[in-house]
């Protein structure tokens, strides 16, 4: 994993720079679906912006203009056309142009989709990519460039509602049924994604990210992905798998290759490779990983992980390295 995992490591080091202009931002399109949302908003924008100009300038002529002009005014042609004719007519424009700009697209448009299902969790997010064997990951969706990608939207608890904006816009997850979402990169690069349903306590801190990669790229990346935790590599990551295992995180948590087979929490066999931890909470490195095994509820508070005051310093350390390590 360490060969493919450089390109999405570089494009974290932009995040810092990107955080406040585009990493998730409806007004800064990366495919087609937000491309559609961004044109309608700009427009609505311009729009308003028009509109407030003109009552403006009414309001100021009733008020200030010569009794010639406030006298034709108060005339009732203008009442019925600026008060009910004209909003009438605007907004049905709009409804029109908004509903041919938004329609749905075909099932069969751009080929076969890539297909992943999304399950919010308080307060995470489960993926399961479905192309090929099914593979499970957390708090991170990777897709090609201009592939169409189809999200099958679960909940496992409360509503949720599954929000990238620089990709499309917000679909509800509910509970008892699958909602749908179509999406296209058109472009590699990092995209930030946010619950946008009040969920529960740590519902502001349940996010996740979205990595466009090229296509050979994210076949590379898949392959890597489906492969099995490899084994630890020296003395120090050994003995972190060991006490992970001792201390009954397996029973939580899957490591492919391990033994543990957890289906709780998130799926931690490619942990090293995310941007992030805790669903978006923390940066993903080594230091992040031992602060939150020891202060789950400090950093996210009322996530369902129970703080693990049974190691010590060195042990969570340990633990980390290992973690860290799987790339």
């Amino acid at each position: 994993m360490r060969g493919v995992g450089r390109i999405p490591a570089c494009l974290l080091l932009l995040l810092p720079a990107t955080a406040c202009a585009d990493l998730q931002s409806a007004l800064s399109p990366r495919g087609p679906e937000a491309g559609s949302i961004a044109l309608l908003s700009w427009i609505l924008f311009a729009g308003g912006t028009a509109i407030f100009v003109l009552v403006m300038i009414a309001a100021a002529v009733a008020l200030f203009g010569p009794v010639r002009w406030r006298a034709v005014m108060a005339n009732e042609r203008w009442i019925i056309g600026g008060g009910i004719v004209f909003p009438a007519v605007t907004l049905a424009v709009l409804l029109v142009y908004g509903l041919i700009l938004m329609r749905p697209v075909p099932a069969d448009a751009g080929g076969e989709p890539l297909r992943i299902t999304v399950i919010g969790e308080q307060w995470w997010w489960r993926v399961i990519y479905r192309d090929g064997e099914p593979v499970e990951s957390a708090n991170e969706l990777r897709v090609p460039v201009d592939v169409p990608v189809e999200l099958s939207l679960e909940t496992a608890d409360v509503i949720h509602s599954f929000w990238v904006p620089n990709l499309g816009g917000k679909v509800d997850m509910i509970p008892g049924r699958t909602n749908r979402l179509r999406l296209t990169a058109g472009e590699a690069g990092i995209s930030r994604g946010q619950c946008a349903e009040y969920c529960g306590g740590a519902h502001a801190l349940m996010s996740f990210f979205v990595v466009a990669l090229p296509p050979e790229e994210y076949r590379i990346w898949r392959q890597r992905e489906a492969q099995p935790a490899r084994p630890p590599s020296d003395e120090a990551r050994a003995a972190g798998l060991e006490l992970f295992l001792a201390g009954g995180c397996g029973a939580c948590h899957a490591i492919r290759g391990t033994e543990a087979r957890g289906t709780i929490g998130p799926d931690l066999t490619h942990l090293g490779s995310r941007h992030s931890l805790a669903a978006g909470t923390l940066r993903n490195d080594r230091a992040s990983i031992a602060r939150w095994i020891a202060e789950s509820q400090h950093v996210k508070p009322e996530n369902l992980m129970p703080p693990y005051g049974i190691f010590t310093d060195a042990e969570r350390d340990l633990i980390a390295t290992y973690l860290a390590g799987l790339e």
